[in-house]
């Protein structure tokens, strides 16, 4: 097909800026939205410019002209959400995290295998062209064996009970909305954690606002990570190797700028501009799986998504944070 034609579920920020990252993939079409007003679905059709507007999921879902949907609703909804639409045998990329934890985790990831369609998480950093270099760099053994991570991703938010932020009703809390990123990113480097340890501050509704991960593996390696929607943080992170370090500078999870520093010598500046918003790299990846037949993306593997909610079901477990849908 010359255009891969995309419909979305949900009508909030995210799904704007990923409607915008699609403007810059050449064959990529936008052609549905499905909203759970119809106002909320003709607002953002006349906004981006979509020409056929929902007022549900489930019409969106049965829309015979689109071939691929994104989910970019709350985090409670992602399951549910997926579901319906690998049901009307549609591909689905699902904003992070993938779901609420590993049962449902498991649960998508098997109807897709049975149905045969793709599925993937909408964990956008891996795509970015520094990324994609940090991952070239540790391949091919630039800073010897990566040993310690050291990564945050922490802001701060107005507190608002009913914000999704901190609204357990809707997944609040720092480790599903942020610490999602700094997870992935050591499991993207490490791979499966054998040890997870970790601190939260509760806030008011009972969600933490702010947390902390200490991931041990078998071959020794350490992950220092830490997340917060209540205080402010760097937003970097460090690999640091048996020869050399690698920093992914701020924002790390949306990374423009790397400093690779091999001990004994000078460190080394990479600057690694983007194209688009960055929403757009994790749509070259759905396509180029699309197009190739591939079910799953090799650089966010339905496995590894599902390792990930399993490393925050364990943390959360620890915690005793339960959300009331669980």
């Amino acid at each position: 097909m010359d255009k891969i034609r995309w419909g979305i579920i949900g009508t909030g920020l995210i799904a704007g800026k990923f409607a915008d990252g699609l403007r810059a993939v050449a064959d990529a079409e936008l052609v549905a939205v499905g909203s759970r007003t119809q106002a909320s679905a003709e607002a953002f059709a006349t906004t981006y410019n979509v020409p056929r507007c929902y007022p549900t999921y489930e019409e969106l879902a049965q829309d015979p002209n689109v071939d691929v949907v994104y989910i970019s609703t709350p985090h409670p909804y992602h399951k549910d959400n997926s579901i319906l639409c690998l049901n009307a045998g549609k591909a689905v990329l699902c904003e992070k995290p993938f779901t609420m934890n590993a049962r449902e985790a498991i649960e998508m990831i098997a109807l897709a295998r049975s149905k045969r369609l793709f599925l993937m998480e909408a964990m956008w950093t891996r795509y970015f062209p520094a990324m994609v270099k940090v991952r070239e760099l540790l391949g091919e053994g630039a800073i010897g064996e990566a040993r310690l991570l050291n990564a945050d991703f922490g802001f701060f938010h107005e507190f608002d009970a009913q914000h999704r932020l901190f609204n357990p009703d809707l997944g609040g809390g720092a480790v599903l909305d942020v610490g999602v990123y700094v997870i992935s990113l050591a499991h993207m480097i490490f791979g499966k954690p054998t040890r997870v340890t970790g601190l939260a501050h509760f806030g008011a509704t009972g969600t933490d606002d702010q947390s902390a991960y200490l991931l041990g593996y078998s071959g020794g390696q350490i992950a220092m990570l830490a997340s917060a929607v209540q205080t402010e943080t760097p937003h970097q992170a460090v690999i640091n190797g048996t020869a050399g370090r690698i920093t992914i500078h701020r924002h790390f999870w949306q990374p423009r700028r790397l400093t690779l520093e091999i001990y004994g010598k000078e460190s080394s500046e990479i600057e690694m501009p983007i194209v688009g918003n960055g929403y757009n790299y994790q749509v070259d990846e759905v396509h180029a799986c699309l197009r190739a037949g591939k079910l799953e993306s090799s650089i966010m593997p339905l496995d590894e998504s599902l390792d990930i909610m399993e490393t925050m079901d364990t943390l959360r477990a620890q915690w005793g944070l339960r959300y009331p849908m669980e």
